[in-house]
Protein backbone atom coordinates (compact mmCIF):
# COMPACT_ATOMS: atom_id res chain seq x y z
CA UNK A 1 0.00 0.00 0.00
CA UNK A 2 1.54 3.72 -1.21
CA UNK A 3 -0.13 6.65 0.15
CA UNK A 4 0.27 9.92 -1.88
CA UNK A 5 -0.04 12.47 1.07
CA UNK A 6 -0.45 12.17 4.03
CA UNK A 7 -4.30 12.41 5.30
CA UNK A 8 -4.90 10.17 2.12
CA UNK A 9 -5.08 6.50 2.08
CA UNK A 10 -2.71 4.21 1.16
CA UNK A 11 -3.78 2.45 -2.34
CA UNK A 12 -2.65 -0.60 -3.87
CA UNK A 13 -0.47 -0.85 -6.24
CA UNK A 14 1.08 -3.37 -8.81
CA UNK A 15 5.08 -3.75 -7.86
CA UNK A 16 6.44 -5.63 -10.55
CA UNK A 17 10.59 -5.69 -10.53
CA UNK A 18 11.15 -3.26 -7.59
CA UNK A 19 11.50 -4.54 -3.70
CA UNK A 20 9.89 -1.97 -1.82
CA UNK A 21 9.76 -1.58 1.71
CA UNK A 22 7.51 0.45 4.60
CA UNK A 23 8.68 3.90 4.80
CA UNK A 24 10.71 3.69 0.90
CA UNK A 25 9.54 6.39 -1.42
CA UNK A 26 8.32 5.59 -5.26
CA UNK A 27 7.15 7.05 -8.38
CA UNK A 28 3.43 5.87 -8.91
CA UNK A 29 1.00 6.20 -11.70
CA UNK A 30 -2.28 8.51 -11.42
CA UNK A 31 -4.85 9.63 -13.22
CA UNK A 32 -3.27 12.76 -14.17
CA UNK A 33 0.48 11.44 -14.49
CA UNK A 34 2.56 10.21 -11.89
CA UNK A 35 3.39 11.22 -8.49
CA UNK A 36 5.86 10.13 -5.38
CA UNK A 37 4.18 8.07 -2.81
CA UNK A 38 5.17 6.44 0.88
CA UNK A 39 5.09 3.01 1.30
CA UNK A 40 2.90 2.30 4.39
CA UNK A 41 2.06 -1.60 3.72
CA UNK A 42 4.51 -4.43 2.97
CA UNK A 43 4.11 -6.13 -0.94
CA UNK A 44 1.99 -9.40 -0.30
CA UNK A 45 0.72 -11.40 -3.48
CA UNK A 46 -2.00 -10.61 -5.36
CA UNK A 47 -5.24 -12.10 -4.07
CA UNK A 48 -7.29 -14.22 -6.58
CA UNK A 49 -10.20 -12.10 -6.26
CA UNK A 50 -8.24 -8.70 -7.40
CA UNK A 51 -6.89 -10.57 -10.29
CA UNK A 52 -9.29 -9.24 -12.31
CA UNK A 53 -8.73 -5.32 -11.56
CA UNK A 54 -6.50 -2.86 -12.61
CA UNK A 55 -4.40 -1.39 -10.80
CA UNK A 56 -1.71 1.56 -11.38
CA UNK A 57 1.79 0.94 -11.20
CA UNK A 58 5.07 1.59 -9.37
CA UNK A 59 7.69 2.90 -12.30
CA UNK A 60 10.12 3.09 -10.02
CA UNK A 61 12.04 4.05 -6.74
CA UNK A 62 12.40 7.63 -5.72
CA UNK A 63 15.83 9.25 -5.98
CA UNK A 64 17.09 10.93 -1.94
CA UNK A 65 16.04 14.20 -3.56
CA UNK A 66 12.65 13.67 -4.56
CA UNK A 67 11.93 12.07 -1.05
CA UNK A 68 14.21 14.52 0.79
CA UNK A 69 11.34 17.49 -1.38
CA UNK A 70 8.29 15.20 -0.43
CA UNK A 71 9.03 15.33 3.40
CA UNK A 72 9.92 19.47 3.14
CA UNK A 73 6.61 19.98 1.03
CA UNK A 74 4.63 18.24 3.75
CA UNK A 75 6.35 19.71 6.47
CA UNK A 76 5.29 23.45 5.11
CA UNK A 77 2.10 22.19 4.49
CA UNK A 78 1.63 21.59 8.05
CA UNK A 79 2.85 24.94 8.26
CA UNK A 80 0.58 26.37 5.91
CA UNK A 81 -2.29 24.54 7.91
CA UNK A 82 -1.04 27.07 11.22
CA UNK A 83 -1.00 30.43 8.89
CA UNK A 84 -4.22 29.89 7.13
CA UNK A 85 -5.90 29.19 10.69
CA UNK A 86 -4.42 32.18 11.90
CA UNK A 87 -5.44 33.94 8.62
CA UNK A 88 -8.91 33.05 9.12
CA UNK A 89 -9.05 33.65 12.73
CA UNK A 90 -7.85 37.54 12.21
CA UNK A 91 -10.53 38.26 9.87
CA UNK A 92 -13.13 36.55 12.46
CA UNK A 93 -14.08 33.47 9.45
CA UNK A 94 -15.70 30.73 11.60
CA UNK A 95 -14.06 27.96 9.50
CA UNK A 96 -11.31 25.31 10.67
CA UNK A 97 -8.48 24.69 8.41
CA UNK A 98 -8.35 20.89 7.88
CA UNK A 99 -5.34 20.70 5.58
CA UNK A 100 -3.19 22.27 2.86
CA UNK A 101 -2.28 21.25 -0.01
CA UNK A 102 0.66 22.45 -1.48
CA UNK A 103 1.47 21.39 -5.41
CA UNK A 104 5.03 20.74 -6.53
CA UNK A 105 5.91 23.43 -8.77
CA UNK A 106 4.32 25.30 -5.85
CA UNK A 107 2.16 27.45 -8.01
CA UNK A 108 -1.60 25.79 -6.74
CA UNK A 109 -2.64 26.10 -2.79
CA UNK A 110 -5.78 23.80 -2.01
CA UNK A 111 -6.91 24.52 1.17
CA UNK A 112 -9.30 22.14 3.01
CA UNK A 113 -12.27 23.64 5.70
CA UNK A 114 -14.88 23.21 8.04
CA UNK A 115 -17.88 25.42 8.73
CA UNK A 116 -20.91 24.86 9.74
CA UNK A 117 -22.74 28.18 7.94
CA UNK A 118 -21.54 29.56 4.46
CA UNK A 119 -18.32 31.71 4.43
CA UNK A 120 -17.13 34.70 2.44
CA UNK A 121 -13.23 34.27 2.26
CA UNK A 122 -12.85 36.10 -0.68
CA UNK A 123 -10.44 38.73 1.42
CA UNK A 124 -8.95 35.79 3.01
CA UNK A 125 -8.29 34.27 -0.25
CA UNK A 126 -6.25 37.39 -1.22
CA UNK A 127 -4.16 37.19 1.64
CA UNK A 128 -3.02 33.99 1.23
CA UNK A 129 -2.42 34.70 -2.58
CA UNK A 130 -0.03 37.24 -1.35
CA UNK A 131 1.13 34.67 1.50
CA UNK A 132 1.90 31.81 -0.87
CA UNK A 133 2.60 33.78 -4.00
CA UNK A 134 0.14 30.99 -5.39
CA UNK A 135 -3.45 30.67 -6.73
CA UNK A 136 -5.35 29.64 -3.69
CA UNK A 137 -8.78 27.59 -3.72
CA UNK A 138 -10.78 26.87 -0.78
CA UNK A 139 -12.67 23.76 -0.67
CA UNK A 140 -14.92 23.20 1.79
CA UNK A 141 -15.70 19.75 3.30
CA UNK A 142 -18.56 18.48 5.55
CA UNK A 143 -17.57 16.54 9.29
CA UNK A 144 -17.18 13.29 8.28
CA UNK A 145 -14.36 13.98 5.41
CA UNK A 146 -13.16 16.29 8.19
CA UNK A 147 -12.46 13.35 10.58
CA UNK A 148 -11.26 11.14 7.63
CA UNK A 149 -8.56 13.58 6.78
CA UNK A 150 -7.43 14.27 10.29
CA UNK A 151 -7.64 10.35 11.24
CA UNK A 152 -8.08 8.99 14.90
CA UNK A 153 -8.94 6.08 16.89
CA UNK A 154 -12.78 4.96 17.27
CA UNK A 155 -14.53 3.43 20.27
CA UNK A 156 -13.65 0.34 19.13
CA UNK A 157 -9.81 1.11 19.57
CA UNK A 158 -8.72 0.79 16.14
CA UNK A 159 -8.14 3.54 13.47
CA UNK A 160 -11.02 4.40 11.83
CA UNK A 161 -12.44 3.17 9.30
CA UNK A 162 -13.06 6.22 6.76
CA UNK A 163 -9.34 6.91 7.64
CA UNK A 164 -8.05 3.39 6.86
CA UNK A 165 -10.09 1.08 4.60
CA UNK A 166 -13.25 2.88 3.57
CA UNK A 167 -13.81 3.80 -0.04
CA UNK A 168 -16.97 6.23 0.01
CA UNK A 169 -19.50 7.20 2.75
CA UNK A 170 -22.94 5.50 2.93
CA UNK A 171 -26.09 7.15 3.65
CA UNK A 172 -26.61 6.40 7.23
CA UNK A 173 -29.92 6.37 9.41
CA UNK A 174 -31.65 5.99 12.73
CA UNK A 175 -33.82 2.79 11.00
CA UNK A 176 -30.60 0.90 11.18
CA UNK A 177 -29.71 1.66 14.82
CA UNK A 178 -33.52 0.78 15.62
CA UNK A 179 -33.20 -2.30 13.77
CA UNK A 180 -30.15 -3.71 15.85
CA UNK A 181 -32.38 -2.65 18.75
CA UNK A 182 -29.58 -0.43 19.77
CA UNK A 183 -30.50 2.95 22.39
CA UNK A 184 -31.65 5.85 19.95
CA UNK A 185 -30.90 8.21 22.72
CA UNK A 186 -27.08 6.55 23.31
CA UNK A 187 -24.06 8.90 22.26
CA UNK A 188 -22.17 6.38 21.34
CA UNK A 189 -24.03 5.77 18.20
CA UNK A 190 -22.46 9.11 17.22
CA UNK A 191 -18.82 8.74 15.51
CA UNK A 192 -15.87 11.17 15.65
CA UNK A 193 -16.89 13.23 13.62
CA UNK A 194 -20.36 13.85 15.62
CA UNK A 195 -22.57 11.48 12.93
CA UNK A 196 -24.19 8.38 13.29
CA UNK A 197 -21.29 5.62 13.05
CA UNK A 198 -20.86 4.02 9.67
CA UNK A 199 -20.28 0.50 11.22
CA UNK A 200 -24.13 0.63 12.23
CA UNK A 201 -24.21 -0.46 8.35
CA UNK A 202 -22.45 -3.68 8.23
CA UNK A 203 -24.45 -5.56 10.02
CA UNK A 204 -27.62 -4.10 8.94
CA UNK A 205 -28.16 -6.17 6.47
CA UNK A 206 -27.81 -9.39 8.47
CA UNK A 207 -30.23 -8.44 11.28
CA UNK A 208 -32.55 -7.15 8.57
CA UNK A 209 -32.97 -10.83 7.36
CA UNK A 210 -33.22 -12.21 10.69
CA UNK A 211 -35.86 -9.87 11.81
CA UNK A 212 -37.99 -10.81 8.80
CA UNK A 213 -38.72 -14.33 10.36
CA UNK A 214 -39.44 -13.00 13.64
CA UNK A 215 -43.18 -11.79 14.69
CA UNK A 216 -44.24 -8.48 15.33
CA UNK A 217 -44.37 -7.25 19.22
CA UNK A 218 -47.63 -7.52 19.81
CA UNK A 219 -48.55 -9.72 17.64
CA UNK A 220 -50.95 -12.27 19.29
CA UNK A 221 -49.25 -16.14 18.94
CA UNK A 222 -49.22 -19.51 19.91
CA UNK A 223 -46.30 -21.13 21.81
CA UNK A 224 -45.18 -24.57 22.80
CA UNK A 225 -43.77 -24.50 26.12
CA UNK A 226 -42.67 -28.09 28.08
CA UNK A 227 -45.46 -30.47 28.34
CA UNK A 228 -48.34 -28.12 28.40
CA UNK A 229 -48.76 -27.95 25.01
CA UNK A 230 -49.51 -24.78 22.80
CA UNK A 231 -50.67 -21.54 25.46
CA UNK A 232 -52.00 -18.41 23.41
CA UNK A 233 -50.13 -15.40 24.22
CA UNK A 234 -48.71 -12.20 23.04
CA UNK A 235 -45.18 -11.34 22.04
CA UNK A 236 -43.81 -9.26 24.19
CA UNK A 237 -40.03 -8.40 22.42
CA UNK A 238 -37.98 -10.33 20.12
CA UNK A 239 -34.37 -11.87 20.51
CA UNK A 240 -33.04 -11.07 16.65
CA UNK A 241 -29.77 -12.54 17.54
CA UNK A 242 -30.85 -15.63 19.48
CA UNK A 243 -33.98 -15.90 17.31
CA UNK A 244 -36.63 -16.13 20.10
CA UNK A 245 -39.54 -14.56 21.36
CA UNK A 246 -40.56 -13.63 24.73
CA UNK A 247 -43.68 -14.38 25.02
CA UNK A 248 -46.94 -13.12 27.72
CA UNK A 249 -49.24 -15.28 28.75
CA UNK A 250 -52.92 -14.60 30.09
CA UNK A 251 -51.87 -15.62 33.63
CA UNK A 252 -49.69 -13.12 33.75
CA UNK A 253 -46.13 -14.92 32.80
CA UNK A 254 -43.33 -14.74 30.35
CA UNK A 255 -41.11 -17.13 28.85
CA UNK A 256 -38.32 -16.86 26.08
CA UNK A 257 -39.27 -19.13 23.36
CA UNK A 258 -37.38 -20.52 20.88
CA UNK A 259 -38.73 -19.60 17.04
CA UNK A 260 -39.41 -22.86 15.73
CA UNK A 261 -41.71 -23.41 18.49
CA UNK A 262 -43.83 -19.94 17.87
CA UNK A 263 -46.66 -19.51 15.64
CA UNK A 264 -48.98 -17.03 14.52
CA UNK A 265 -51.10 -15.67 11.86
CA UNK A 266 -48.98 -14.85 8.70
CA UNK A 267 -45.84 -16.36 9.66
CA UNK A 268 -43.70 -17.00 6.27
CA UNK A 269 -42.68 -20.28 5.73
CA UNK A 270 -39.13 -19.56 5.53
CA UNK A 271 -36.02 -20.93 7.70
CA UNK A 272 -33.87 -18.80 9.39
CA UNK A 273 -30.52 -18.47 8.38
Amino acid sequence: GIRLREPLQAEEYLVEEFDLHVGDFCVVETATGTALGEVRRPKRPLPESKRDRLFRKVIRKATTSEANDWRERRERERRAVVTCQERARQKNLHLKVVDVDIQPDGRRVTVLFNAEDRVDFRELVRDLAREFRARIEMRQIGARDTTKVMDGIGPCGRQLCCSSWLRKFEPISVKMAKTQDMPLTDNRLLGNCGRLKCCLLYEFSTYEQLRAYLPRVGKACQAECGGGGCMQGVVKSIRVLKQTVVVGFQDGTEAEVPLDLVTWEGRPHIKPL
